[in-house]
C-alpha cells in the first residue's frame, strides 16, 4: 500500500507496527511457551506486561517512535530480540529497532516492473560486492552489460558479519553488515530507475544455528516429526507459522518493493499446498505491478509453474538444476556426487532438458534413490531458469573454483552462447560475465563454540571424493570462519578491462544484446520444437518462437566435430569463427556453438 506521496509500507500480523501518527508502537508475538506470561522491554522505560491475545499471542502498545529499541521476555530468565524485527541495534541477540517504513521517499513510484520474459538474472552476495551501496554502484554497469534483473542472495539477519545469508535468523530484518533499510530502498529505488528489476533469495525452509529463539518460546513452530537437513521441519500447518512466512513475502515486495522472490529450496517444506497458498496470496494482494516468484525445488514439481493443466501454478519459474548438472560434467568430466546422475550420455540428457525443461520427470534418481520430479514437456522454455554457475555450484566446492579454471575457454564460449541465446530465463553468477578469477568460497562468522564445528564439518563433508581421502588434503580446504576466505571471494571488476577477460566480457555483451533484439520480443508463445543428439557432447534444438519464427541452437561442447543437418535461416552468432560454415556443410566443429534464426514459414 502507499500513500498519495508515494511512500510504501506493509503491516504485518507479527513484530513491531509503528502507527500513522507516529509517536506510539503497536507490539505483537506469538510466544506459545512462554507460561502465560511475556513482557515487553523498551531501552529507557520500565518493562511492561503485554495483553494476553488468545492462542499464545501477546500483544502492546508503547508511547514510543522510530529508533526505540526493545526485547521481549518469555521467561524469568531470557529476552529475545523480535522473530519479526525490521532492523537490529547489532546482531542477531541484540535489541530490535523499531523502524518508520514511510520515511524513505521514494523516486520513482511509477515503476511497473518488466515482465517475465525480458528477465536476464544476475546473482549477487551483497556483502561481496560492497554491501547495498557497492551494488547500487554497480547497477548502470550491469544495465549496460544488458542484465535486467539484480538477484541479491538472502540479507536476512545473520550472526556476524560475513555469511551466505542461509544461516539467517531474523527474516524481516536486513543485516546491518550490508547497510541500513534505507540504503536497500535506495538501491531497489535506483535499480527502478534504471529499468532494472530487483530479486530476493529468501529462505523459509529453516533458521540458522545462532540465534533462533523461537525454539525457547514458541515450539509448535516446528514439527518435530519431520526432520530436515537444519533439524525438526518448520510446521506450516500452523496459522501463526503461515502468517509469518506469507507476510514476510509481502513485505520485501510492498515495503522494499524488490520485483520478485526466489525461494530457496523448498522441497524441504513439508506441507506443499502451502506453496501455493502463497503465490496466490501474492498474485491477489498485488496487481499494480509485474512481481515474479521462482523456485529452488529438488522436486522438479511442474505443477507449481504457470502453464501446468488447471488449477495451474502461480509461480513464473523454477531454477533448472539438472540443465546445470548437465552442462557441468560436459565442460569438466567431473563424476563425483550428485552429477553421477548427469554424466553418462550427457547430449542426450541436455537435449531432453531443452526440448522439455527437466531431466527427472517422476524417474528414479540413482544418487537419491527415490523417484524425483514430474512431467514438465507442456511448460513453456522461460518457465526454467538455466545456468552454468551459481551461488551453490561454485561455492560448494572445496576451493570455489569457477567454471574458468575448469573448463575449456572454447567449450566454455560455446555453453555460454547456448545459455544466453536459448528460450530459458538465462542467470549469471557475479563476475562470470568477465571470466572473474577470484573463487566463491563458503564463508560464515559464527562464534568461538560453532566456528570450528561449522570448519570441521565443512571439510567432513569432503572426505567421500576422491581428491580428498587424505586428511592432510582436507585441512587445507579454506577455513569459512576465517575473514581471508571472504576477501578472496571478493571478485575485482577491474579485471574485466584486461586480457583475455575483456573479450570474455564482450562475449556476453554481445550475445545480451541478441538476446535483447532478436529473441526477446518473439519469447512470448514460444515452444519447443525438438531437440536430439547429435553427437557425443552435441546437441540440436529448435524453438518455434511466439511470431511463429524459428531459433535453432546446434552446440558441440565435445572435442571433436559432430555431424549434423543442413540448417535455414541467418545467422544470429557462431561462437567460433567458421562453425556457421561448416554447419551448413553438414559437420559442427568442435566445442562450437551455432544460432540460427528462420522467419515464419
Amino acid at each position: 500500500m502507499s500513500d498519495a506521496v508515494g511512500r510504501f509500507a506493509r503491516e504485518t500480523r507479527w513484530g513491531a507496527t509503528l502507527l500513522p501518527d507516529g509517536s506510539r508502537t503497536r507490539f505483537r508475538v506469538w510466544a506459545p511457551d512462554s507460561a502465560g506470561a511475556c513482557k515487553l522491554e523498551i531501552e529507557g522505560r520500565p518493562p511492561e506486561e503485554m495483553r494476553p491475545a488468545g492462542d499464545g499471542w501477546f500483544e502492546a502498545e508503547a508511547p514510543v517512535g522510530a529508533g526505540a529499541r526493545y526485547r521481549y521476555r518469555v521467561s524469568p530468565d531470557l529476552a529475545v530480540p523480535d522473530p519479526a524485527s525490521r532492523l537490529q541495534a547489532g546482531d542477531v541477540h541484540d535489541p530490535s529497532v523499531v523502524v518508520d517504513p514511510r520515511a524513505f521517499e521514494w523516486r520513482n513510484v511509477g515503476w511497473r516492473g518488466r515482465p517475465w520474459h525480458e528477465t536476464v538474472l544476475y546473482e549477487v552476495h551483497a556483502g561481496a560486492m560492497g554491501g547495498f551501496k557497492g551494488v547500487q554502484h554497480a547497477l548502470p554497469r550491469l544495465r549496460d552489460l544488458g542484465i535486467t534483473a539484480v538477484e541479491l542472495m538472502p540479507i536476512n539477519d545473520f550472526p556476524g558479519k560475513r555469511n551466505w545469508g542461509y544461516d539467517g535468523v531474523l527474516p524481516y530484518a536486513p543485516d546491518a553488515a550490508y547497510g541500513t533499510p534505507d540504503e536497500l530502498k535506495a538501491l531497489v529505488d535506483a535499480a527502478h530507475g534504471l529499468g532494472l528489476m530487483v530479486f530476493l533469495d529468501v529462505v523459509y525452509n529453516h533458521f540458522g544455528p545462532d540465534g533462533a529463539y523461537l525454539h525457547a518460546y514458541a515450539k509448535p513452530f516446528f514439527d518435530e516429526g519431520v526432520h530436515t537437513p537444519w533439524g525438526a521441519a518448520i510446521d506450516f500447518k500452523k496459522a501463526p507459522v503461515r502468517d509469518f512466512f506469507e507476510d514476510n513475502a509481502l513485505f520485501w515486495l510492498d515495503e522494499y518493493r524488490f520485483d520478485g522472490l526466489r525461494f530457496d529450496a523448498v522441497h524441504a517444506i513439508a506441507e506443499r499446498d502451502w506453496l501455493d497458498t502463497l503465490a496466490a496470496r501474492v498474485r491477489r494482494e498485488i496487481t499494480d505491478r509485474h512481481v515474479h516468484l521462482v523456485l529452488e525445488n529438488e522436486r522438479n514439481g511442474a505443477s507449481h509453474l504457470r502453464g501446468s493443466p488447471p488449477p495451474g501454478g502461480q509461480f513464473d519459474a523454477q531454477w533448472n538444476d539438472d540443465g546445470h548438472n548437465i552442462l557441468h560434467p560436459m565442460l569438466t568430466g567431473e563424476r563425483e556426487g550428485y552429477y553421477e546422475d548427469f554424466c553418462d550420455d550427457g547430449a542426450r540428457k541436455l537435449a531432453t532438458v531443452l526440448e522439455q525443461g527437466f531431466l527427472f520427470q517422476g524417474q528414479v534418481s540413482p544418487h537419491l534413490g527415490a523417484p524425483r520430479g514430474e512431467p514438465s514437456g507442456h511448460l513453456p522454455p522461460t518457465a526454467f531458469v538455466l545456468f552454468l554457475q551459481n551461488h551453490d555450484q561454485v561455492g560448494n566446492r572445496a576451493f570455489g573454483e569457477r567454471l574458468s579454471a575448469l573448463a575449456s575457454p572454447d567449450a566454455l564460449r560455446a555453453a555460454t552462447t547456448l545459455l544466453l541465446l536459448s528460450p530459458q530465463i538465462p542467470m549469471l553468477f557475479m563476475g562470470e560475465e568477465w571470466g572473474a578469477t577470484a573463487p566463491f568460497l563458503f564463508f560464515t562468522d559464527h562464534n568461538a563454540e560453532l566456528a570450528p564445528l561449522v570448519t570441521a564439518g565443512r571439510r567432513k563433508e569432503f572426505a567421500k571424493f576422491a581428491a580428498f581421502q587424505d586428511p592432510e588434503k582436507r585441512e587445507r580446504i579454506p577455513d569459512p570462519n576465517a575473514e581471508r576466505t571472504f576477501r578472496d571471494s571478493v571478485p575485482d571488476p577491474a579485471e574485466a578491462e584486461r586480457p583475455p577477460h575483456a573479450a570474455v566480457l564482450e562475449l556476453h555483451r554481445r550475445l545480451l544484446a541478441l538476446r535483447r533484439e532478436r529473441i526477446v520480443p518473439r519469447l512470448p508463445g514460444a515452444s519447443s520444437a525438438g531437440a536430439e543428439a547429435i553427437g557425443p557432447g552435441a546437441v540440436l534444438a529448435r524453438w518455434r518462437l511466439g511470431d511463429g519464427s524459428r531459433l535453432a541452437i546446434a552446440c558441440n561442447l565435445a572435442a571433436s566435430p559432430a555431424s549434423c543437418e543442413a540448417l535455414g535461416g541467418e545467422t544470429l552468432f557462431e561462437s567460433a569463427g567458421g562453425a556457421a560454415a561448416s554447419l551448413a556443410a553438414g559437420a559442427l566443429p568442435a566445442h562450437a556453438c551455432v544460432a540460427l534464426l528462420a522467419p515464419p514459414s
